[in-house]
């Protein structure tokens, strides 16, 4: 599907019909020229060293002036009980808006406040995910036809999306973006659609939100679980930057931590952001197996269960062990096809490295400054039905400042 017979397995009209209306014709909604189209322009960019940097700037200065000043602001508040997961989506929503946009909706100043933006799109990710729930696609496409009920909803969101979007597009184009390095003002100096400039960008605020949000989550979760494993990586960051000088950890630092690189990797095995995927068979086919699928088959491979299974990781696949990842100390990626958690082949996620970065930069800075505990020990996580995986009822904390490292 991912490899061998790539062009075989697009995702299909019945995929981009459900997505559609919110993603339009971008990368993650689309097939063949304009996907190729897409993947190019986008791997130009984000290989990019500016690009790179600029990315790398934002999560830092986002991590300083408001991740940390919020955690400080709830740590050691009785009753003070902070959602996890709300935070971490408001940070990885001001950070991909930036990135993306240059534009900064300031969802997690210390006042928490409701963004317009966020919520609209939200409301329509949840909704759209919805659509592939239905028992038939006839059902909600009657139900978009007729304009009822969540389709209703759905229009309406899609809407506000839109407005802000265009506004934002509109004011880009009355500016000289050329010293401008977020993606909307460099991708404006290619293209003249200002639709299809909405569509590239959306696609990337929803990959770069939700994913980075999830995974963090799911990660502090294990973390509360396997106490010792926090340990480790506040003792190799100590090792590398010192216990009390630094806050943020430089790019060149974050490349010598391999246990946090492997307990990162660990906990999307468990646990990846997008549990399953699917695509279309476009001509019979023969799998490695010998099974046969036949035209118009839908075929799913699921992330979730194959980092679960014994035959792939072993016996002890069901444990959270980052030693799995270290080799004589170092850390050792894994054949990508086994660990799919950011696709593989010619599907491979452009922004896996920068995501990763992002993460372990996020993830390092409250640790070495915090004592995060779940707010109820016996916690379980369960998932609500979505594009990524988000935890029901969010992730409750207690948070604890750490004496001698503010």
């Amino acid at each position: 599907m991912l490899k061998k017979r790539f062009d075989n397995y697009p995702k299909g009209k019945q995929f981009s019909s459900i997505l559609g209306d919110l993603l339009g014709r971008g990368i993650f909604n689309v097939d063949g020229h304009l996907w190729k189209f897409q993947r190019k322009m986008a791997s130009l960019e984000l290989s990019n060293l500016s690009v790179k940097s600029y990315a790398f700037e934002i999560v830092v200065s986002e991590i300083r002036s408001r991740l940390i000043p919020v955690f400080s602001s709830f740590a050691g508040k009785e009753n003070g009980v902070l959602d996890l997961q709300d935070v971490f989506r408001r940070f990885s929503f001001d950070s991909i808006c930036k990135f993306s946009f240059g534009l900064d909706p300031g969802c997690l100043k210390l006042s928490l406040p409701v963004s317009e933006f966020a919520v609209a799109f939200d409301l329509a990710s949840k909704l759209s995910a919805e659509r592939a729930l239905t028992v038939s696609p006839l059902i909600w496409k009657m139900k978009r036809f007729f304009n009822l009920s969540s389709e209703k909803k759905l229009r309406e969101t899609i809407k506000l999306v839109n407005v802000l979007a265009e506004e934002l597009i509109k004011h880009k184009r009355n500016m000289d973006v050329s010293s401008h390095e977020d993606l909307l003002s460099r991708f404006m100096a290619n293209i003249d659609d200002d639709k299809f400039l909405r569509d590239i960008v959306i696609s990337f605020v929803l990959a770069g939100r939700d994913t980075i949000a999830s995974a963090l989550t799911t990660f502090f979760w294990l973390l509360s679980n396997h106490p010792h494993v926090m340990l480790a990586i506040r003792e190799e960051s100590d090792r590398i930057m010192g216990s009390k000088t630094q806050d943020v950890a430089s790019f060149e630092q974050l490349k010598e931590m391999h246990y946090l690189q492997a307990a990162v990797h660990e906990s999307m095995r468990l646990f990846p952001p997008v549990q399953f995927d699917s695509k279309f068979c476009q001509e019979d086919d023969i799998l490695p197996d010998g099974t046969f699928v036949a035209k118009g088959t839908r075929v799913t491979y699921h992330p979730y269960a194959m980092g679960r299974m014994e035959t792939i990781w072993g016996p002890d696949c069901l444990e959270f062990k980052p030693e799995r990842w270290i080799q004589d100390g170092i850390f050792k990626q894994v054949n990508p096809f086994k660990y799919p958690v950011f696709q593989a082949g010619f599907r491979v996620c452009l922004g896996k490295e920068m995501a990763l970065v992002e993460m372990k930069n996020v993830a390092l800075s409250l640790i070495r400054q915090f004592d995060i505990q779940m707010a109820n020990p016996s916690h379980t996580l369960k998932f609500t039905p979505g594009l990524t995986a988000t935890v029901k009822n969010g992730l409750p904390v207690f948070v604890q400042g750490i004496n001698g490292r503010d």
